[in-house]
């Protein structure tokens, strides 16, 4: 009976560090961080390993936070969609009072390490990050597509916060990095969209760009959007303009890789079949590391 009553435990631990994962969209705050450390690597002159810890303790705290927000808002509707109904909201392993003062914490304790450790300018920015997805993106999901126009700003904050972090400065660096990564948003989530349109719908989300859903019209903003990344993400290759932020090797990459990413934006818009929308989808996700990993190489 004992060893019965221990193992009862540790699968009761087991379930609700599990849990606490699909609450807090570990998978996906990691990678949210990481464009954070990135933007901390083209600010730093030296590596302050202080800054960097509390950087990935607070960006993951912080962004554990504003989706388990997320999750309290959606718990009902989460219940209509495929990708969404096991989480632990949905299936009653986490009651409405435990998911907000789970998030809450993770929040305070989140600004406070980007404010405390790091400087205000962090602190604020993490807080607006936090504000915007939550208490704007969120609930506008379900009544426009321009959702997507508003969350790209709280989803463009962590490589400027990463740099800001690093010196302590915003100005015409950060916002490039800011600029890059509002961008990319685009033609990322609309690829997410077509992919799951049909989940979305069960929901009632629109979140295409137009509310006949997958058509051509969508397909030809998506490519228009990608195009539009390429230029934009050649700024830190601009700015500032009396010392570039980076040099050649990443112009050339970053070249490289939004052209190949608007051609498949253009088989999309020619085919506007599911495949070539998960092809995008999931070059969005390869994209973006490897053109801020490269700012980074060429920077050091």
């Amino acid at each position: 009976m004992k060893a019965e009553s221990i193992n009862n435990t540790t699968t009761t631990s087991t379930s609700w560090i599990k849990d606490l994962g699909l609450f807090f969209k570990l998978k996906l705050s990691v990678i949210v961080v990481l464009s954070s450390v990135l933007g901390y690597f083209m600010g730093a002159d030296t590596m302050v390993w202080s800054q960097f810890f509390a950087l990935i303790v607070g960006g993951l705290l912080l962004t554990g936070a504003s989706n388990g927000f997320n999750q309290v808002w959606e718990r009902d509707i989460d219940k209509l969609m495929t990708r969404t109904a096991n989480r632990p909201m949905p299936q009653g392993r986490m009651s409405v009072a435990q998911g907000i003062i789970t998030a809450s914490v993770a929040g305070i304790l989140g600004i406070f390490t980007l404010w405390y450790f790091l400087n205000d300018i962090a602190g604020i920015l993490g807080l607006m990050a936090l504000f915007f997805y939550v208490f704007i993106y969120t609930p506008l999901k379900a009544k426009t597509p321009l959702a997507v126009f508003i969350g790209a700003f709280p989803g463009a904050i962590p490589p400027m916060l990463g740099y800001v972090a690093a010196t302590g400065d915003f100005g015409v660096e950060p916002g490039s990095l800011f600029a890059v990564q509002f961008m990319w948003q685009f033609p990322h989530f609309w690829a997410i969209a077509w992919v799951a349109h049909d989940d979305y719908l069960k929901a009632g989300y629109r979140l295409l760009p137009f509310r006949e859903g997958r058509s051509k019209r969508a397909a030809f903003q998506i490519l228009i959007y990608s195009l539009f990344l390429i230029p934009v993400s050649l700024l830190p290759w601009v700015l500032p303009f009396d010392s570039p932020m980076v040099g050649d090797i990443a112009m050339a990459v970053t070249l490289i890789c939004g052209v190949a990413f608007a051609y498949l934006a253009f088989k999309l818009y020619r085919s506007c079949q599911l495949k070539d929308a998960k092809i995008l989808m999931f070059a969005s996700f390869i994209y973006l590391p490897i053109v801020q990993l490269f700012y980074v190489i060429d920077k050091l």
